[in-house]
């Protein structure tokens, strides 16, 4: 039987929020955007939910730059940006109605949809198959993967972080049940959690792998790549609002794309506002963004990664069955944008 030992009573909190909404806490705004679409497809506002993820960074640039706003303004939308730290509540926004837009990563996107939400998966904000990592102390003697049989590994249960932990171990022949002690923790508690001994190793995400690694508390040990985990961060949008406003959408993923084409060349006041959002040091943000590849277009094999995290999640009992996510990713909305003015 598997063990699992709660550090955090916040992050078990947190995952019980997860299967009922969808990765926490409110949005700032949330209580006071309101969602201005009317029954006609008519619409003076679009609410834009973000979180500060190094997977968004082109939708911070956008955001930082006026981009969004400046384009729709032919449009008469405006835009109205709802803040959030993680995944659940802000599928809680898109179900309310209070966000149209958001971006997040795979898990709660599933999450979202098997839950009953009408959500669609319009563009993909990044792949992150190095932003997701397994990190011991930079001082352990512990230097592989194949070293962690008998160990304590933590990760936020539920995350992928936990699926790249399954992951990781299969590939090197130990199993995650029987080879391992799964501690569940916050992922902000990973410094500490090393640094006390409390667990052997984390798997965790950006920026937090960079900081760690950058400030000397942490070294790596495995990555996505190393266990064929993709890490797909999907733009997602409330269906309804998506159907009746495709012009609003089509603006939305050309800024994005245009942010992505920023980052070769990125201002430096701009470039501090984006680290500030993520809590990271400037220096750190090219480091921490090329672990990213901003794709903005969906592959198969995004496809095939979403449908792995259903498989994953049914596995460890956080959703009941499979389902076909192929069913709600729509491409159209990507085709119908002129991207490649911003991208080759």
């Amino acid at each position: 039987m598997r063990k699992t030992r709660i550090l955090s009573c916040f992050t078990a909190l947190a995952l019980g929020i997860t299967l009922l909404s969808g990765c926490g806490s409110s949005s700032q705004n949330q209580a006071s955007a309101a969602n201005n679409s009317d029954n006609n497809g008519s619409s003076s506002v679009v609410n834009i939910a973000i979180q500060p993820s190094a997977a968004f960074i082109p939708l911070y640039i956008a955001r930082e730059n006026g981009w969004i706003e400046e384009a729709l303004k032919t449009q008469g939308v405006e835009v109205n940006w709802n803040e959030f730290e993680s995944g659940p509540p802000m599928n809680e926004s898109l179900a309310s109605g209070s966000s149209d837009i958001g971006v997040m990563g795979d898990v709660p996107t599933v999450s979202s949809i098997a839950a009953g939400q009408e959500n669609e998966v319009i563009a993909m904000a990044a792949d992150g198959a190095k932003s997701y990592a397994m990190l011991v102390s930079a001082d352990s003697n512990i230097s592989s993967v194949t070293d962690l049989k008998g160990k304590k590994v933590g990760t936020t249960v539920g995350s992928t972080g936990h699926n790249l932990i399954d992951k990781l171990l299969a590939k090197n022949n130990l199993d995650i049940n029987s080879d391992v002690e799964l501690v569940n923790i916050a992922t902000g508690d990973a410094a500490t959690v090393l640094s006390t001994g409390a667990v052997d190793a984390v798997a965790i995400w950006e920026p937090n792998v960079t900081r760690l690694v950058a400030d000397g508390t942490a070294k790596i040990i495995g990555e996505g790549p190393d266990c064929g985990l993709l890490g797909v961060n999907p733009i997602l949008a409330r269906a309804e609002y998506a159907q009746n406003h495709p012009e609003v959408i089509r603006v939305i993923i050309e800024q994005y794309a245009r942010g992505v084409a920023a980052l070769d060349n990125l201002d430096e006041d701009i470039k501090k506002k984006v680290a500030d959002a993520l809590s990271l040091d400037a220096e750190l943000l090219d480091d921490v963004a090329a672990k990213y590849e901003y794709t903005v277009k969906i592959s198969e094999a995004d496809i095939e990664n979403l449908q792995d995290t259903i498989s994953f999640l049914v596995k460890i009992g956080n959703l009941e069955k499979e389902y076909e996510i192929k069913n709600y990713v729509k491409t159209e909305y990507v085709e119908n944008a002129d991207i490649a003015q911003y991208m080759k």
